[in-house]
């Protein structure tokens, strides 16, 4: 397999080999974010449960965080997918999938802490829990929006909170009506903080007005 990336100069930030938990290896990658600073290039590698760290036309990354075995210890990761960068705080926010819930990681440090969600990792549908958590974004004042996909809705976390409020969605409830998701795993906002949600199962993008 090879990522890639491309700017004015041409293609190719960095090459990943095949399947494997090796400094060149992947398995089952989900979350991308690249730091357009230092032009590092991060991965979740979900079945590796660690996110990895390429530089710029590296053929071998380092591991950046977890790759100590799935866990809930706060050195360890669950199956990552979702992750996004921080500038303002240097650091990686992580939707710890197995583990439900969203964690922290500041790059100059060896653990996380814990942003929303259970810290011992129990799966729930409460308003301060998720089961399968898959993605999360920020507006500019610091709120998060959550894709909570087993619950079958998207949670907003205003900044500093620990208690999520529903704003799309129906707890426990599938379905393919415009109000209902069958499985959201991405969420992505617009400039006029529009929210766009992947809704997999239902094969479709569905777009809500700013909250």
């Amino acid at each position: 397999m090879i990522v890639q990336e491309k700017d004015n100069h041409g293609i190719s930030v960095v090459h990943i080999g095949g399947a494997g938990n090796g400094l060149n290896q992947l398995i089952g990658p989900y979350g991308i974010e690249l730091d357009k600073i230092t032009n590092t290039l991060y991965i979740a590698d979900y079945n590796n449960n660690r996110i990895m760290a390429y530089p710029k036309n590296a053929i071998n990354g380092t591991v950046a965080f977890g790759g100590q075995g799935p866990g809930i210890n706060r050195t360890q990761l669950w199956a990552p997918v979702g992750i996004y960068l921080d500038y303002v705080s240097n650091s990686l926010l992580i939707a710890n999938h197995e583990a439900d819930n969203v964690v922290r990681w500041t790059r100059t440090e060896q653990q996380w802490t814990l942003m929303a969600g259970d810290i011992n990792g129990v799966e729930n549908s409460t308003s301060t829990t998720f089961y399968r958590v898959t993605d999360m974004i920020f507006d500019p004042m610091g709120n998060m929006y959550v894709a909570d996909r087993n619950n079958q809705r998207i949670q907003l976390f205003m900044s500093g909170e620990y208690v999520g409020k529903t704003i799309a969605g129906t707890t426990d409830v599938s379905g393919t009506n415009a109000s209902l998701f069958t499985y959201p795993i991405n969420v992505k906002l617009d400039n006029q903080l529009n929210l766009y949600i992947a809704d997999v199962n239902n094969h479709r993008i569905q777009k809500f007005l700013r909250y």
